[in-house]
């Protein structure tokens, strides 16, 4: 069993890395909004990994590299914490323009939020199964008409 220090660690299978895996998270995710951020939300069925992290924090948010990083590095540390309580999937934050005058403590809260409110989010149903259609339920004719009861 692996120790709670193993469980803890942000290893490269935890991360979101690639323009294939971030046009997969997108594609189909739930989006939650919060004043500083965008959380895509994709949860997966089946999945080795947990629970994944991607950030996205553009120049347009904050020109300067420092402030970028900054960002990323406080949402990577909050994300480790919370991960293995987090349903399977992929989740990459987008960081919106009012991130970068937000405070350490600011940006962890908003993340946390967000994080919790897609915890709640309902997974995805068993493979292979339908939805419930109207035509598909059975009829009782019996059941529709009057009982009479004769004494």
């Amino acid at each position: 069993m692996p120790s709670l220090a193993d469980t803890r660690k942000f290893s490269k299978s935890a991360r979101v890395r690639t323009r294939a895996d971030y046009s997969c998270a997108f594609d189909g995710a739930k989006r939650l909004h919060g004043p500083l951020l965008q959380l895509a939300v994709k949860r997966e069925v089946a999945a080795e990994t947990g629970a994944r992290l991607g950030i996205a924090v553009s120049r347009k948010v904050d020109g300067n590299a420092v402030g970028r990083n900054r960002i990323k590095r406080v949402w990577r540390e909050t994300f480790r914490h919370q991960r293995v309580d987090l349903p399977a999937g992929t989740y990459v934050a987008v960081a919106k323009p009012a991130a970068a005058q937000a405070d350490n403590p600011a940006l962890r809260t908003a993340l946390l939020e967000l994080l919790a409110r897609a915890a709640r989010l309902p997974g995805h149903p068993a493979i292979g199964t339908m939805p419930r259609d109207a035509s598909s339920t059975p009829s009782f004719p019996d059941a529709a008409s009057p009982v009479s009861h004769s004494d």
